[in-house]
């Protein structure tokens, strides 16, 4: 069963207060968490198929494997040499 944007706060917003103890006059403050948190869950979530996350991971790996191409050609001797046939 899937829920509306105002049910998932609403019940994500109950449950933070009843987790501080029930606390009077903070109905506003748990709905704005909670709202935070729907929206943070928008932004991350995957297509149904999970397509964008293979996406995002195939991305990620390029620019690993380009920063570690990044760091071993600048090793420490290569710079020292370079900087002395500069001079």
């Amino acid at each position: 069963m899937f829920l509306s944007k105002d049910d998932w706060i609403n019940q994500r917003a109950y449950a933070l207060w009843e987790a501080e103890g029930r606390p009077d006059g903070r109905g506003g403050e748990h709905w704005q968490q909670a709202a935070r948190e729907y929206q943070l869950l928008e932004q991350t979530r995957a297509s149904a198929d999970g397509s964008d996350l293979i996406e995002r991971l195939k991305t990620m790996g390029r620019i690993m494997r380009e920063a570690g191409r990044d760091d071993r050609s600048e090793t420490p001797e290569k710079s020292a040499s370079s900087r002395r046939s500069a001079r």
